[in-house]
């Protein structure tokens, strides 16, 4: 649940403040035709971000990092227009053309946040049942409202940015709308950065390369950084919101202007506090909860088994109690291949497997409230199908039962010594 929480906040929170301020700035400066162009924007982005969900999830034809460039390049490109434009005199000059100029650029603006943020995030209920969970399942009940709660957040934190932007001066807006963009283009800029030196685009050869790759690795280190700025230049909207609400003194002819009055700053203050509450859930899901769900799970100690020549030799029962036992063997090239052994419930049989998957490699498993977690991915497993491939599934390896003991010949844990090296 936190898993998907966190990730959404990641992509999604930033793009919500973005679109809310340019919302708010078309709504103030230009109307319902730049609201209009910019509801068309948002629509094309938000299909184009469907479209591109289901090409990486249904085929292998999307090359993601060459997209990105291409949805990078796009956004500059706009963000550049959108800048030159709003100078009054030169939009003078285009005449008609001029009064579309900047509502277009801003509907650009819309499309390319939504066409990078939204495909990963409209993806992800597809990757809730990998290990064959039923949609019924509390598992999958789990990462489904963790998801739907990052969206909710989302789309309440542009309503609460766009509601109470839209109540002050524009030029303020304007301004912090720019400071916003700014951020968010030095953000892409530093993808775009990311992804020339990681496809050699900018070979290691070139003569900057070494201080580019510095810059790259500095803000993929610290991207939350970026969102944490767009934050800080728009948490003066609420407070100045809070304090104007009290110090009002707009004339009133009668007592029913009055109310009218007071009931308009009751709405301002409540869009404010709920813009300022989305701001703290956004920033405690990044910061502590991402600790919380991020902390290093220690893998349970490696427990003594039997060696009588070329096998393994587990008593069943040790077994019993139906909990997770994990075993390391060292092979005589001095790797530990670790391996776990349990019973499945309501059952006489065993589940036996590496300490490891095909998909997630030797990150191993560890017991949760009676459940088995893969500890990269927190994939709960079947604990009936352990000892089957696929999915996040322990690796399967040979075994007997036999005489009271569980029976693993040193050949199926030596073969498997590149997974654990």
């Amino acid at each position: 649940m936190l898993r998907y929480l966190i990730a959404v906040t990641e992509d999604l929170f930033s793009p919500a403040i973005l679109l809310g301020m340019l919302t708010a700035y078309v709504s103030l400066a230009w109307g319902k035709r730049g609201l209009r162009t910019l509801a068309w924007g948002s629509g094309l982005g938000f299909a184009a971000a469907v479209w591109m969900a289901y090409m990486k999830n249904a085929t292998s034809k999307i090359d993601t990092g060459g997209w990105n460039l291409r949805i990078f390049a796009l956004s500059l490109l706009a963000l550049a227009a959108f800048w030159i434009l709003s100078i009054r005199p030169l939009r003078a000059r285009l005449g008609t053309a001029g009064t579309w100029a900047v509502p277009v650029c801003a509907g650009a603006l819309a499309f390319t946040f939504l066409f990078y943020a939204l495909p990963n995030d409209l993806a992800y209920p597809f990757t809730f049942s990998l290990n064959g969970e039923s949609v019924f399942s509390t598992a999958f009940f789990y990462r489904l409202t963790g998801w739907l709660l990052g969206i909710l957040l989302a789309v309440l934190a542009y309503f609460a940015v766009s509601r109470c932007a839209a109540r002050l001066e524009t030029r303020l807006v304007s301004v912090l709308l720019n400071a916003v963009l700014l951020i968010n283009g030095a953000h892409q800029a530093s993808k775009i950065l990311q992804t020339l030196l990681t496809r050699r685009i900018i070979p290691p050869r070139h003569p900057l390369y070494h201080s580019l790759f510095v810059i790259a690795r500095y803000t993929s280190n610290y991207s939350g950084y970026f969102l944490y700025a767009a934050m800080l230049a728009t948490v003066s909207i609420p407070v100045a919101l809070w304090v104007r609400s009290f110090r009002s003194k707009e004339p009133y002819d009668n007592p029913a202007q009055h109310r009218k009055i007071r009931a308009s700053w009751r709405s301002a203050r409540r869009w404010a506090s709920l813009m300022a509450a989305c701001f703290l859930m956004g920033t405690l899901n990044v910061t502590v909860v991402s600790a919380i769900q991020n902390r290093p799970v220690e893998l349970s100690p490696a427990e003594e088994f039997e060696t009588i020549g070329d096998n393994l030799y587990v008593p069943l029962e040790r077994l019993e109690d139906g909990h997770l036992h994990r075993f390391e063997y060292t092979t005589p090239n001095g790797v530990g291949v670790r391996f776990i052994l349990i019973k499945k419930p309501n059952s006489s049989s065993y589940g036996v497997g590496l300490d490891a998957c095909e998909i997630c490699g030797a990150t191993g498993y560890y017991e949760r409230k009676g459940q088995i977690v893969c500890k990269l991915c927190d994939v709960v497993m079947n604990i009936n199908t352990i000892g089957f491939k696929g999915g996040c599934n322990p690796m399967v390896i040979d075994y007997s039962v036999e005489g009271g003991y569980i029976v693993i010949p040193t050949y199926t844990l030596i073969d498997h010594e590149k997974t654990f090296q």
